[in-house]
This record gives structure tokens, C-alpha cells and sequence, in this order.
């Protein structure tokens, strides 16, 4: 095995260490509410608080801690900017479409940013623009495109050449009035106020089974039944497959950097650019002459490539650009894209009445999840926002249009679920995994997925995802197993941190 250089910063996202760890009770008992929100992260909670706040009884059920999943290893930004989309929408969407995803997308950003005041939390609420960037000259048509488009569709929106960025760009498109937070903060006051409202909320309690009807009904791994009017799945990737989205949502990781950097030399406001393999850039206060630079990119597919090496290369650009310090942290974010580029939100599939999903927000999380929050609430309450149309997922999506992204997906995913078996495995033997390294190695016949603690201990699992099958790969920057195809993660023992998988690696005996 390879050796690498040594990773910089802690191995975990500021938004976690900065916060307290939660304790909420596991549930093991039957229980019965009006709805049922499966997932506590920032969809689920702001569902789960507007259903609250509009008189509904709530259960919250999360597989771990809350708001300690993708929601507390994001970038948090919280924009109706979201990179070169709105002129794609005019085109696709046709310009009501583009506008009601930018009205839906900025009402977002406002009702955070008015929660978070009306509860009196200290969440680092800020209100920069938000900025996509290119580096590429050849580029600046498609950006003042974008920009027309953005202004259209109602965005403050301007067409700029210059930023406060310590580097030159050729162009970029500038939204102003938008947010940035500090997510965990902002999401655990979310949950206290729930409670105080009377819903409940159970940690490590996770959801394997969904009755729909007339009342629905879920069930836990520990064999507990939640009774309940309608339910709300909002788990990331959804953990049930009855309505195919898996043949439409491609899974994406990326990684964060974050190291201090003096006040004065701060990026004033938020940039992305989809150039080198992607680079996002935000800051957070730490103290009166600091503040936290973040720095996020190197899109890749999970179960795919170095992530060290990612990482590395990250950090890299990280220093080259800016007058930062030692990093101090370092993570990693994941989400969803929709072949179609909109996120499913809505009813769960086209015979659904009482079911409800939220998922596909690619790697836009807040501002989506907070407006899945306001439009979930809505469905379930009888109400209907004039832009939910967009976001559901019942749209037709076996057109011309989506076609090619959608062969793209499956293609890839055949590619991993054939070709990974085909192909050799990583090492010849378990004797070649070194400490602190893991492999897929063929064991008597079978492939198995095996690591190597620090001790020299050997943790073998099955190599194959227990969502559908795939061979899984190790990601030796994060310890944990992933799968290539849909995304879900594991960690050395088996355990199930990711989905949509549900039931952990079976153990090999090697």
C-alpha cells in the first residue's frame, strides 16, 4: 500500500466541534402523532418545526445523533444563488419556472434568517452577496447570460468582473441579500423549540420499514411502530426504493478546509466556481481580529479516487490563495444531484397521499431544505405554494430533456456494479493491508472488505453494499467504506453511516 503525507487540521467539521453533543432518547416504545418526519437534519427539523408551529404533534425520528449527519458537515451557505442555474431553468423551465425557484429559494434564506431571530439564537447570521466566479475568459458570455437570467427571474443580480478576492477573475455574477450561518446552532435551537411545542425527537433510532395508508405506520430497528397521518422522509438519500429516485439522484462528495485567516484579509462575501474541479469559499467570525476561512471542493463520486490526495490538493490551494494559518480543520460534505437539476420535493411517489420526500438538493442544502420545510408543512397542512409544481417529484421525468443525464447515471452505476466485479482486487492477499489501511480482497471466493487498525488488527465486512449490491471501496482519508453507486457509507465494522442502505455490512470471519 501506498504511503501519504500526513493530513492537516482535525478531522472534523467546525460546526460539530464548536457545538455541544446531543442526547435524545431512543425510542422503544409504540407511539402514535400526526406526522411522523423521518430524518433530523436541516429538511427534516424545519419541516418538523413548521408542522409544530402550525399546531401539528410531531415525531422525529434520526439513525443517529441530530443535525450531526450532512447538516453538520456542510458549508452553510444559505443563497438562492446556486452557481450557473437560472439560465438553464429559463431554458428548461421556461422563465416562470426560473422565477418561482428563485422566489421559493430566496424566501428561504429570509425565513431563516427570521426564525433565527424570532428564537433568539446566536447562529453568526450574516448577510453577504453571494458570487459565481470563472478564471476562464472564454467563459464571460455564459456568465452574463446567467446573470440576465438571474435578474429576470427576481434576484438582485449583476454581471462583475471584480471581487475581493485576492486573485483575478474574468468573470462572475453577483446576488446580493444573500446569508451565511452557522447551521448546528441554528438547527439544535430548532429542535428545543419543537420539544417545547410538544413534538418529540429520538436519536439512534433507526427507521427499516413504511406502511402506507390510511393511517401510516414506521417502524424501527428496534421494533417500535409510530402511528401517524402522513409521513415525511427526509433522510438525505431516501431510505426506501418504492419510488425508483435512485435512477434519478447521483451521489457527490465533497471535501472542506478551514484554517484562520486575519480579519482584514477576509473574502467579504461568498464565491463558488465550478472551475478545478470546483471551489467554494465562505468565512465565519472566530474573534474580533480572525475569522475561519472555508474553503470546499474536489467533487468526486463516493468510492472513487484518492480522497488523501483530495485533500491534500485542497489545502494546497487553500494556502496558495490566501494569507491563511495552520489549517485547523478538515471534513467532508455530501449530497444529491437531480438528473434535472431541480430538487424532489413533495409527494413520495405518484400513488402517494399521505407520504412525503425531500432530496436532490445538489449540494444546496440549506436554503433547499429550509424551503422543503416551508413547502412540506404546506402539503401536509392543505395549502399549496404556486411554485410546488417545480419541486415535485411525480414531474414527468422519461423526457428528451433529462434522458441524457439520467443514461449518464445508470450508465456509471452499471459500470460500477459490473466492472467492480470483474475487475482485480486491490491487493492480492490481507497480508498486504498495512495498519491503518483497508482493501478489498478476495477471501476464499468471496470478496471482502478489510481493515487494518493502527494495531494491526483485521475488521473484515462484506464488500457489497447492502442497498443493491455494489462492491464497495475504502476511503482511507475518512476510515469508512463507501459505495460508488448510490452513495451510502459504512464504517469498519459494518455499521451503516450513510444511506440509503439500511442494514450494515455482514461480518466475514478471515
Amino acid at each position: 500500500m501506498t504511503s501519504h503525507d500526513e493530513l492537516p487540521g482535525t478531522a472534523e467539521s467546525y460546526w460539530m466541534a464548536t457545538t455541544t453533543s446531543t442526547d435524545k432518547p431512543r425510542l422503544d416504545t409504540d407511539a402514535a402523532a400526526d406526522v411522523v418526519v423521518v430524518g433530523a437534519g436541516m429538511a427534516g427539523l424545519s419541516t418538523a418545526w413548521e408542522l409544530a408551529r402550525a399546531g401539528r404533534s410531531v415525531v422525529v425520528l434520526e439513525a443517529d445523533r441530530i443535525a450531526a449527519g450532512v447538516s453538520g458537515y456542510t458549508t452553510a451557505k444559505l443563497t438562492a444563488a446556486h452557481s450557473l442555474i437560472y439560465e438553464r431553468l429559463s431554458r428548461t423551465r421556461g422563465g416562470e419556472g426560473a422565477r418561482h425557484y428563485a422566489q421559493s429559494q430566496q424566501a428561504a434564506v429570509e425565513r431563516v434568517v427570521s426564525v433565527a431571530e424570532e428564537l433568539g439564537v446566536d447562529c453568526d447570521v450574516e448577510r453577504p452577496s453571494a458570487l459565481t466566479f470563472t478564471t476562464d475568459p472564454q467563459q464571460r458570455a455564459t456568465f452574463e447570460a446567467e446573470a440576465r437570467a438571474a435578474a429576470e427571474a427576481g434576484l438582485d443580480a449583476h454581471f462583475v468582473t471584480e471581487t475581493d478576492l485576492p486573485f483575478p477573475v474574468r468573470a462572475a455574477v453577483k446576488v446580493a441579500h444573500q446569508a451565511q450561518f452557522h447551521p448546528r446552532k441554528y438547527l439544535l435551537a430548532l429542535a428545543d423549540d419543537i420539544t417545547a411545542r410538544g413534538g418529540l425527537i429520538h436519536e439512534q433510532t433507526r427507521v427499516t420499514g413504511l406502511s402506507e395508508g390510511s393511517p401510516c405506520k414506521v417502524t424501527t430497528e428496534g421494533g417500535a411502530t409510530i402511528t401517524a397521518k402522513d409521513v415525511v422522509v427526509a433522510t438525505h438519500y431516501p431510505v426506501f426504493d418504492r419510488a425508483l429516485h435512485f435512477a434519478r439522484l447521483s451521489p457527490r462528495r465533497e471535501l472542506v478546509v478551514a484554517a484562520p485567516i486575519p480579519a482584514d484579509q477576509a473574502p467579504k462575501h461568498m464565491y463558488v466556481t465550478d472551475d478545478m474541479g470546483k471551489r467554494s469559499v465562505r468565512t465565519a467570525p472566530l474573534d474580533e481580529s480572525r475569522r475561519l476561512l472555508i474553503v470546499t471542493g474536489e467533487s468526486f463520486t463516493p468510492g472513487t479516487g484518492d480522497s488523501h490526495e483530495r485533500f491534500l490538493r485542497l489545502d494546497r490551494w487553500m494556502h496558495d490563495h490566501f494569507s491563511v494559518g495552520e489549517t485547523a480543520y478538515r471534513w467532508a460534505a455530501q449530497d444529491n444531484d437531480v438528473s434535472d437539476g431541480v430538487p424532489l420535493v413533495g409527494p413520495f411517489h405518484p400513488g402517494a397521499r399521505h407520504v412525503y420526500v425531500a432530496t436532490g438538493f445538489g449540494g444546496w442544502g440549506m436554503s433547499g431544505g429550509a424551503m422543503a420545510g416551508q413547502l412540506l408543512a404546506s402539503l401536509v397542512t392543505g395549502a399549496q405554494p404556486e411554485w410546488a409544481g417545480l419541486y415535485d417529484p411525480r414531474r414527468l421525468w422519461s423526457t428528451l430533456r433529462e434522458a441524457p443525464a439520467l443514461l449518464k447515471q445508470q450508465v456509471e452505476v452499471a459500470r460500477h456494479f459490473v466492472g467492480d466485479r470483474v475487475k482485480t482486487t486491490h491487493v492480492d492477499s490481507v497480508a498486504e493491508i498495512a495498519p491503518g489501511s483497508g482493501a478489498v480482497v478476495r477471501v476464499e471466493g468471496r470478496r471482502c472488505a478489510v481493515y487494518r487498525d493502527e494495531d494491526g488488527t483485521a475488521h473484515a465486512v462484506s464488500a457489497r453494499c447492502t442497498h443493491l449490491g455494489c462492491l464497495v471501496s475504502f476511503n482511507e482519508a475518512e476510515t469508512a467504506w463507501e459505495c460508488p453507486c448510490h452513495g451510502s457509507r459504512f464504517g469498519i465494522d459494518g455499521e451503516v453511516l450513510h444511506g440509503p442502505a439500511l442494514r450494515p455490512l455482514s461480518p466475514r470471519d478471515i
